[in-house]
């Protein structure tokens, strides 16, 4: 069966731990907490320290895997014309669009933007931005879960093998 990339990355256990595993626990972490503190308006105390601390590790993570993935995939695919279709397309692209949400968690959290605006706008910041990233990243999932010859793509177009980034020697052959 043909794959996106962004199925292929996932198929290494190691690939799946560290781009799908972390961010999404992460990400749960932030919406539960997220509702927690916007039922109960804490201001303060351990959700919100959990919810903070998660905001800012998940932002500053997943910025280190945009960059991962855009200097070892994106741009090795882009210059051997290997991508997989329109299909391909939207679901690594997705998955990287989720960069622009977290870091602006990270940076909320931070205090880098956003400085004068009080809890409860900052609140609404929050919730704003991990609601964008669930959209973006169950967009990246649902695409990448669909084989890319539904969009028009051949696996004959293009036969090269390409080194996929990988905690291992991944061979993908397009």
């Amino acid at each position: 069966m043909s794959m996106t990339h962004y199925m292929e990355l996932l198929t290494s256990p190691l690939n799946l731990l560290m781009f799908m595993a972390i961010p999404v626990v992460l990400a749960e972490t932030l919406a539960i907490t997220e509702f927690y503190i916007l039922y109960t308006s804490a201001k303060s105390g351990p959700v919100r320290a959990v919810n903070r601390a998660a905001g800012i590790v998940l932002g500053v993570y997943f910025v280190g895997v945009f960059l991962y993935l855009l200097v070892n995939a994106v741009m090795p695919i882009t210059q051997s014309d290997a991508w997989r279709g329109w299909i391909d397309m939207i679901a690594v692209g997705a998955y990287l669009a989720g960069v622009a949400p977290l870091a602006g968690i990270a940076l909320l959290e931070l205090g880098v933007i956003f400085p004068r605006a009080d809890a409860r706008q900052k609140l609404a910041i929050h919730a704003g931005l991990i609601s964008v990233f669930l959209v973006v990243g169950h967009v990246a999932m649902v695409f990448g879960m669909i084989d890319p010859r539904l969009g028009g793509w051949s696996e004959t177009a293009v036969s090269t093998p390409m080194h996929m980034p990988a905690a291992g020697s991944m061979q993908h052959s397009h």
